[in-house]
């Protein structure tokens, strides 16, 4: 099939890669030239394990083209996705000028039947607010139809080639043939292709993310209710996983969730239900319990040091919210970074992926170090913010010589209690006992 993807941030790059690795032609439009320059000349914008190999193949096989005309990609193709920013406004509510600016030129340049599918999470209405958009300016028949996106970060590319289902809100019969169709590669192993009307599709999104986000926070609260009774969180994890009720999944405790999903969509269901007068406490509670729980270790690290981290030095292990991405959105380790800073504190920080876009926001308040062990010179602690495979098995003996003291404050529960015993650590977690 020929489509187009408009927009080629995280969500529409991997969508307009993984179209084109199954035959498709697809165009990205973009009016950033520099992006698309770059990525014209082979050069890919994002970190997405797994995405490099197919985004060359694909561009070099011209299944995939870039370009800043945005008539040139309309006219190209019959499928058109929108894969546009929605940023929260101020009351956290999804701006969807990105959406509806680009859905008013749409009208005026489809000259015969195209579906326009909303990839972006949006609130419940946008397709008919599209609709509208479009229909201002449109001479010819098209639908209008919501296709959520369920991509994880750092599994990006395995999420949208074996989706777990695959969710489309259409009244179309024409649409949701079509549609079908077009993801009929991606679900021969059985997963379900899910059709549903519009509002049920768009509010799908948001509710599976919060639900994510609220099994998150629970976990954590349960956490930090272990260290006041004495109980150990992953023993407790364990036997809430065994339930098939529950499952396993999204109930590891840490330092909170951050990233471009959770945070946003989690406000902006809060925003989307109180325009409906209705007050939805649960993510409210979610939302506060998260905002606390970025900062849980700095308590323990201040009462570790009687109070004053003044003149100390920190070394820091991860600045992405999550493992496998370079995204800092929401992360954690701002907010540690920022604590510790105004607590008179020096940092030097370390992430295989993450530096760059850390050193754009934070720039040379902290330092950052060219690998995890050289980033531990001098440091009377680690902080553990991000959960990296490297980070799992290190050379604790170097660690050791590397630091100033045995000190460790882990925020996602990485090491071993009896290990670290053994060891002769200072080493703190969440929701577990305290070494040393």
């Amino acid at each position: 099939m020929k489509i187009t993807i408009v927009g080629t941030g995280y969500v529409g790059l991997v969508t307009g890669t993984c179209f084109a690795e199954t035959g498709n032609q697809v165009v990205c439009v973009d009016i950033d030239e520099a992006k698309i320059k770059k990525l014209s000349s082979g050069e890919i914008t994002i970190y997405e394990p797994g995405l490099a190999k197919l985004f060359e193949r694909n561009l070099n096989d011209n299944r995939l083209s870039f370009t800043t005309d945005l008539a040139k990609g309309i006219t190209a193709s019959d499928i058109i996705f929108l894969a546009l920013p929605t940023p929260p406004g101020e009351d956290g509510y999804a701006d969807l000028s990105y959406v509806l600016r680009v859905a008013d030129q749409i009208g005026g340049l489809i000259d015969k039947y195209k579906i326009i599918v909303n990839k972006s999470t949006v609130p419940v209405g946008t397709v008919q607010k599209v609709r509208e958009a479009i229909a201002r300016n449109a001479r010819c028949e098209f639908d209008v139809v919501s296709n959520p996106e369920f991509l994880r970060e750092g599994v990006a590319v395995e999420d949208f080639m074996k989706p777990d289902r695959v969710v489309i809100g259409t009244h179309s019969e024409k649409a949701r043939k079509i549609m079908g169709e077009l993801y009929e590669p991606y679900v021969r192993q059985g997963n379900p292709v899910l059709f549903m009307d519009e509002a049920s599709s768009e509010l799908t999104k948001y509710a599976a993310n919060s639900f994510l986000a609220a099994k998150i926070s629970f976990m954590n609260e349960i956490a930090n209710l272990c260290e006041k009774l004495g109980a150990d969180v992953d023993m407790v994890r364990r036997g809430m996983g065994s339930d098939g009720r529950i499952g396993k999944r999204f109930l590891f405790a840490g330092i909170g969730y951050g990233g471009s999903c959770f945070p946003k969509d989690v406000h902006a269901l809060v925003n989307s239900s109180n325009q409906a007068d209705y007050d939805f406490q649960i993510l409210k509670a979610v939302m506060e319990v998260n905002r606390l729980q970025k900062t849980y270790l700095i308590p323990k690290i201040l009462d570790y040091y009687s109070g004053d981290i003044k003149g100390k030095h920190f070394a820091l292990w991860g600045l992405a919210f999550k493992p496998n991405t370079d995204d800092i959105r929401e992360a954690p380790a701002l907010y540690i970074i920022d604590a510790l800073l105004e607590a008179g504190a020096t940092v030097t920080a370390f992430d295989p992926e993450a530096m760059e876009n850390v050193r754009q926001v934070v720039g040379e308040k902290i330092a950052y170090g060219p690998n995890e062990y050289d980033s531990l010179k001098d440091a009377d602690a680690l902080i553990i913010a991000t959960e990296w495979s490297l980070f799992r098995t290190p050379d604790f003996a170097r660690i050791e010589s590397e630091m100033k003291a045995k000190v460790i404050f882990d925020g996602r529960n990485l090491f071993n209690l009896d290990t670290m015993e053994g060891l002769g650590y200072h080493y703190e977690s969440v929701g577990r006992r305290v070494i040393g």
